[in-house]
């Protein structure tokens, strides 16, 4: 799922809450998005990070784009 759903999911009461602090830490915030092919099969994933929450997921959003999925 994209990074931003597991943000909201991982809010104070949330079912995910506290998650950030698992593994030596996870970023919950938009910038990651999930690669499906046409049938809807996880193929991998892009990650951005470096500018505004808003700017890394828009390139983000841009690099699913370009694969035409």
């Amino acid at each position: 799922m994209p990074v931003a759903q597991v943000g909201g999911l991982s809010q104070p009461g949330g079912p995910l809450y506290g998650m950030e602090h698992s593994n030596n830490g996870l970023v919950t915030f938009p910038g990651g998005l999930p690669v499906v092919d046409k049938d809807g099969v996880l193929i991998g994933g892009i990650g951005v990070s470096g500018s505004s929450v808003d700017n890394d997921h828009t390139v983000a959003k841009a690099g699913v784009n370009v694969l035409g999925i």
